[in-house]
């Protein structure tokens, strides 16, 4: 039987927190390890607790959810970082998305679709609110610029770009390539030293905006 997705949760309304911790709780396949008000004491937590996914909200006292993102992704590489705010300027989504995050949804997000974005999250997915990803695909119409040689990417790392961009996961990409998933993570790994990103996100908005797929 597969291992239960396991979750940390940051959010300081301690209406929401307590809601959403009922419903992460009584979820099949997830396992809550801890619900925080701040971020306060990341560093410890997500060192001990060592989550699959982050919900992180970006209005927190103290530290930021936004910059908390970087914090988790130094601490624990394999943690994705899925963003629950009410936020949606393009400003805060982008600088959550460079720092790391995966996914984008806002508050209002229906709770059966925020489950079902933690798991996508978790599987290789990028998941935004619909409006969300409307503003990044704007953002970056128009913007394409860059060829895909300028940033020496081969034809298996442009490959592996066009299967993101696609919404595949690392294991279906894998299979369409005949490749093994540790092959496709050490592409990622090169791809976003070329493309001086930090995550798959930021990876494919990257790509979309410089027109290499």
């Amino acid at each position: 039987m597969q291992e239960p997705i396991s979750v940390v949760y940051y959010e300081d309304n301690r209406n929401l927190r307590e809601g959403m911790t009922f419903l992460l709780q009584a979820t099949p396949q997830l396992r809550l390890l801890g619900a925080f008000a701040d971020c306060s004491h990341i560093k410890e937590e997500i060192q001990s607790l060592l989550p699959d996914v982050v919900l992180m909200d970006i209005d927190l006292p103290g530290l930021s959810g936004i910059d908390a993102v970087p914090i988790v992704k130094a601490l624990a590489p394999q943690t994705q970082v899925l963003m629950l705010t009410v936020f949606d300027d393009e400003d805060k989504i982008f600088r959550a998305i460079r720092n790391g995050a995966s996914g984008y949804l806002l508050k209002h997000t229906p709770p059966s679709e925020i489950i079902t974005a933690i798991f996508d999250v978790h599987r290789g997915g990028s998941p935004m609110t619909a409006n969300i990803a409307r503003k990044v695909l704007q953002f970056f119409q128009g913007q394409k610029s860059t060829k895909a040689g300028d940033y020496n990417l081969s034809a298996r790392e442009m490959d592996i770009i066009k299967g993101l961009v696609s919404g595949y996961s690392y294991k279906l990409i894998a299979d369409e390539l005949h490749i093994s998933i540790d092959t496709v993570r050490s592409h990622i790994r090169h791809i976003y030293d070329k493309l001086q990103v930090n995550s798959k996100t930021e990876a494919i908005l990257k790509a979309m905006r410089e027109g290499l797929v």
